[in-house]
């Protein structure tokens, strides 16, 4: 079996170096003071509220966001969030002069068009916001760097001396500024219809424990997650290790008939999870939807989930190909992660 483990990894070496070519490259985050931002591959950026450096989760917190997306036409968005059912009204009010209103649902309110201009603006130059529900105050999130992160939205976006910038605004025309980027578009490969994938016999699952290294892991751990990918092949999510909000999983392409299978690692385009130090794919609360064809992992800085990580991929006949990935860098009150790369899905032609 050696043999053939030595084979599997090369196999997915080739294939790794062939997706390395055109490897995503998920944007950055920014943090000023109590806000922090950050912009995909397509050109939209987001700008959340921190609570304050040191500060106590409060005990309904609010969040506040500002969202563009690139190109000349786009208009900002403003939102809110907090833990709410029904509907609400949503007052914003800066430095205590009431700027924008909306009705919310199930506390989620956006604020959009002209009204999300002048609000995104009066938030960058103020000094304090309220959010009131009627008479009743639900927030006060920190306005303290939403003028830096909307200057860093206006430079991303090449928004920079035009009559479209939130900050930095000029003479020049909307036309000036530089047309959002086409999006990526990656192949997803159709999970084929059968049964589900045999279950392991004992020398395989000794073979895989050594194969990955987590032989001692897989002994306390539930049994196996096997996933059908076709005929021959199944996705493997075997446990590798967890602690108190994180479940590590390293995920392996079984391939063959019962009693004979061999293994190697799943491939990604842009590693997964936490990755970055192992020898292989590490990934951290790992689900899997064979109707989509999608992998998901989501890697959480600390229980609250206020910060950390995520990736999502779809199966393209090979290996997995990221179409979606988010982050939250500050372990600060911010449950809302932000998108750093997203791609258009298309269907493999023929299946």
């Amino acid at each position: 079996m050696g043999a053939k483990y030595f084979l599997a990894a090369v196999m997915a070496c080739a294939v790794s170096a062939s997706a390395g070519a055109q490897a995503p490259k998920p944007g950055t985050l920014e943090t000023y003071k109590d806000w922090t931002i950050g912009c995909d591959n397509r050109g939209r950026c987001e700008a959340v509220s921190l609570l304050a450096e040191g500060a106590d989760w409060p005990d309904n917190p609010v969040m506040v966001g500002i969202s563009r997306d690139a190109g000349p036409a786009a208009e900002p968005e403003v939102w809110a969030s907090r833990d709410a059912k029904g509907p609400a009204e949503y007052a914003f009010l800066v430095d205590g002069r009431r700027i924008a209103s909306t009705t919310g649902m199930d506390g989620e309110a956006k604020i959009s068009g002209p009204q999300a201009s002048a609000l995104a603006v009066a938030m960058a130059r103020g000094f304090s916001l309220e959010i009131r529900s009627g008479a009743r105050l639900l927030g006060r999130p920190s306005l303290a760097g939403s003028g830096a992160a909307l200057r860093y939205m206006d430079a991303q976006q090449g928004r920079a001396g035009t009559t479209t910038a939130l900050i930095a605004t000029g003479p020049l025309r909307a036309n000036a500024v530089r047309p959002a980027p086409l999006a990526p578009t990656v192949i997803r490969l159709p999970i084929s219809s059968g049964p589900a994938p045999a279950a392991f016999w004992r020398e395989e699952l000794t073979a895989l424990g050594s194969f990955t290294g987590c032989a001692k892991e897989m002994r306390d751990a539930q049994p196996l997650e096997q996933h059908r990918l076709s005929k021959a092949e199944a996705l493997v999510l075997v446990p590798c290790g967890s602690g108190a909000y994180n479940f590590t999983s390293v995920p392996v392409i079984a391939t063959g008939v019962p009693g004979r299978r061999t293994f190697r690692f799943a491939t990604f385009d842009y590693q997964p999870g936490w990755s970055e130090d192992a020898k292989h794919p590490m990934l951290v609360n790992a689900s899997w939807s064979p109707q989509q064809a999608r992998l998901e992992s989501h890697a959480k800085g600390r229980g609250l989930g206020d910060c950390g990580g995520s990736e999502s991929y779809v199966w393209d006949g090979m290996g997995f190909r990221l179409v979606e990935a988010a982050a939250m860098g500050e372990c600060r009150g911010a449950w809302h992660w932000i998108t750093t790369w997203s791609a258009r899905i298309a269907e493999k032609s023929g299946h």
